[in-house]
């Protein structure tokens, strides 16, 4: 006979009840700790700010807010932008369209695997993972339900094309000297 392990598994009501910052994925529960160093926090600003210039009032603009998947998987993206109607008031219920992680040396592993995975598998159009220490920013890109390595950007503009708007990035703009 075999030996049985034992697998924690949580849901958004789990999630509710805890103190401090938390993500779940699968139901597999991840501490949010410790919190973003001022560098990666300034940059995740300057993100927002810049993603906020956009003109389109049927969009949103957030940081490190719940973005509610399902009943077992719940994150907090650094920064998301999200177009249309139904967005949720409490978490976010809709997919974004772009998603920007500010990766972290406590965060880099999860960024690049799990949390690429799923926001492919859910269909969030852009994400984008940033380096705040060297100053450069993978976009992956969509398509045909497979994200496809766009491009790595230092200094140069981007134009994302959501659903609703285009929004031309200043990637200069974000970076902490």
């Amino acid at each position: 006979m075999g030996v049985r392990v034992y697998e924690e598994y949580y849901t958004y009501e789990d999630y509710k009840q805890w103190n401090g910052d938390w993500e779940i994925i699968d139901g597999h529960p991840y501490a949010m700790s410790p919190k973003p160093m001022i560098k990666h926090q300034q940059t995740s600003g300057r993100i927002f700010s810049e993603l906020d210039k956009n003109d389109c009032k049927e969009c949103l603009v957030a940081m490190e807010i719940d973005y509610k998947i399902s009943e077992d998987t719940v994150v907090s993206p650094d920064v998301v932008f999200a177009c249309g109607e139904n967005l949720g008031d409490k978490y976010l219920k809709k997919t974004p369209q772009i998603i920007f992680e500010v990766i972290s040396p406590s965060t880099e592993k999860k960024d690049r695997n799990e949390k690429y995975s799923l926001y492919e598998e859910v269909g969030v159009r852009y994400y984008v993972i940033v380096d705040s220490q060297l100053h450069k920013a993978q976009i992956y890109k969509l398509q045909d339900a497979i994200y496809q390595f766009d491009k790595e950007i230092k200094d140069d503009n981007y134009l994302f094309k959501t659903d609703m708007c285009d929004i031309e990035f200043r990637f200069e703009k974000i970076w902490v000297k």
